[in-house]
C-alpha cells in the first residue's frame, strides 16, 4: 500500500525523535546517524527526520510517495512525463540508508516530490552515493531542483 512520505530537517533530532514518537505512539522504525524514520500505521505515513544544522528551526525537506515496486515508480514517471512535468529519475542509489529507484518532480511552488521504493534496507549503505555529509541525500538535482 502507499503511503506518503514527510521528510523533516530537524535541529535537534533526539527532541523530535522524542516529540514523534509520544505523537504517533510508536518508536522509529530505522535510526541511523543523524536521520531518523517511523513507519506509522495510521495514518499511513512514512515521517522522516534529517538532522539539520543547530539552532535552525524545523523545516520541511521534502514529500514522497513509498510505493511497493520498481514498476510503480515507472509508471509514475511516465504518467508524470506524459501530463507535460518535468521529472529527474534515480535508480539504484543509495539514499536514507536504503537502496532506492525514484522519480522526482516539483510542484507550482517549488516543493520537491519524490515516488520512489525501498529496494534493499541496509545500515551499510550511506545516506547518499554523492553526498557531502549527506546534504545531498534526497535532494532532487534535475532540472527544477
Amino acid at each position: 500500500m502507499p503511503r506518503v512520505q514527510l521528510a523533516l530537517r530537524v535541529a535537534d533530532l533526539e527532541g523530535s525523535i522524542a516529540f514523534y514518537s509520544t505523537l504517533f505512539g510508536t518508536e522509529p522504525a530505522k535510526r541511523r546517524p543523524g536521520y531518523a524514520n517511523f513507519a506509522i500505521a495510521e495514518p499511513p505515513l512514512k515521517l522522516v527526520l534529517i538532522e539539520g544544522e543547530a539552532g535552525q528551526e524545523t523545516r520541511m525537506d521534502h514529500l514522497g510517495v513509498e510505493v511497493a515496486s520498481g514498476e510503480e515508480v515507472t509508471a509514475a514517471a511516465e504518467r508524470l512525463k506524459e501530463s507535460g512535468l518535468a521529472t529527474f529519475e534515480e535508480n539504484d542509489i543509495s539514499c536514507c540508508y536504503a537502496l532506492q529507484d525514484k522519480v522526482w518532480v516539483h510542484g507550482p511552488g517549488g516543493e520537491p516530490w519524490e515516488v520512489y521504493v525501498v529496494k534493499a534496507d541496509a545500515g551499510t549503505l550511506g545516506r547518499s552515493a554523492t553526498a557531502t555529509g549527506g546534504d545531498a541525500c534526497c535532494r532532487a538535482t534535475g532540472p527544477e531542483a
